[in-house]
Parts: C-alpha cells; structure tokens; sequence
C-alpha cells in the first residue's frame, strides 16, 4: 500500500496549535507539532489493565508525511491495526517499543511505568529525535530532548496514533500469548483489562505472576497513586 498524500484538504481556522498562534489547519491528524525538527510520537498501552506489562511505542516519521487511515487505535478495528502496523513500520524513519513488567509497575506505580515504557523505546530508537510529543498530560525529561504533552494527541498527531497503534498491537500479542497459558482470565477478550469475567476469575482461580498486585483486583478498594 503506497503512503496516502492527502490532496485538495479543506482548511479549517483553529484559535490556537497548543500554544503556537492562530492558523490554518488541514483537516485530520498533523504531521508534526515542532517546525523543522526530528519529532517522535509516544504513547502507551496497558496502562489500565490488571495483568500484564504495559508497552508504549515512539515513532518518527517522515517530514510531512500523512496517511489518512491512521488514527487513534482505540478508534480502529483489530484488523485495520494490524494493517497500519506494518505500514508504520514501512514508512517510519525510525520505530521502537518499551515494555515496564508487572513486577517493576508494582515497584514505582503504573504513572512512572508508563513514562519508563516510553523512555525505554525512544531508548531504542535508531534516529535521536530532536524533539517528542507525548499522548496525555504527564511525562518526565528524556535527557535534554524538548518535549510536549498532548492531551488526546493519538487523535491529533499523526505519529502519536501510530505510536498509539504499536504499543496496542503488540501488547496485544503479548497478551494473547498468556492467554494460551491462563485461559481462565479470558485474556484472548480483555487484554487483562479489569471485565466482570477477568475479576470473577481472580476470585475463583487467584491471581497469577502476571497480575499487578499494587491494582485493585477485587474492585473493592480505591487505588492512589504518588508521582
């Protein structure tokens, strides 16, 4: 499939570009948030969920570049997913994907978690961004990169939603592996999600080493989390 350049795009006036003045803006998912710098788009999967590791992914993609079926991943059916990724992983400059285990979320809460998954993939990045925009409103420094958090940024940014779509597809796979493995927890549907038939299972059958102890398993309690 070749890369989708959008073509003839209506423009609409939006007040703002987070923080950066009044314009012009096409119509879907931009191509970048920083001018003229190697930008990466982060975001994680997993973060919910009350088994398994949480991955995040950090894409960089080409200047310019727009592709019309790219989206949030919550957005898209499986299927569709799986296709965008190999495309992403086509067309990137450069891809990687972090993974934080059950053991190390239980260790420093699942916020730092989910920042350590994202560093650990720009980590392995193969082209040093210059700059990184982040899906949510929390991040820590990556060194002295520039970074910026975006608030339903896999929804705006075209390298946030393919970030957004590895780290889905491939906890996903993770995850249906340990389903082979504890089919009990109907993991193949949840994705460790917390579903009635998931705590229902914890109940009956206990917990097992990929369940995060430190979350609120029964749903009976009130998880707090320190930054």
């Amino acid at each position: 499939m070749k890369k989708n350049i959008i073509s003839d795009a209506v423009s609409i006036p939006l007040p703002h570009r987070e923080g950066l003045g009044v314009g012009l803006l096409p119509v879907g998912l931009l191509s970048h948030f920083y001018e003229g710098k190697i930008e990466a788009g982060c975001d994680e999967a997993g973060r919910g969920c009350l088994a398994g590791s949480v991955y995040a992914a950090a894409v960089i993609l080409p200047p310019d570049y727009q592709n019309d079926l790219l989206n949030d991943s919550k957005q898209l059916s499986e299927k569709r997913r799986y296709e965008l990724r190999e495309i992403i992983q086509r067309d990137a400059v450069a891809w990687a994907v972090g993974v934080v285990t059950p053991d190390e979320i239980d260790r420093i809460n699942i916020l730092n978690a989910s920042i350590l998954a994202m560093h650990r993939a720009l980590d392995q990045l193969t082209v040093r961004p210059e700059a990184i925009i982040v899906d949510g409103n929390r991040f820590k420094p990556w060194g002295e990169t520039l970074y910026t958090t975006i608030v339903k940024g896999d929804g705006k940014y075209l390298s946030i939603a393919a970030a957004s779509i590895l780290a889905k597809t491939y906890r996903d796979d993770y995850m249906n592996q340990l389903a082979e493995e504890y089919p009990q927890y109907d993991w193949l549907s949840n994705k460790g999600y917390p579903t009635k038939k998931h705590r229902d299972a914890i109940r009956q059958y206990g917990v097992t080493p990929y369940h995060r102890r430190s979350f609120n398993l029964f749903g009976d309690t009130q998880l707090s989390l320190d930054f």
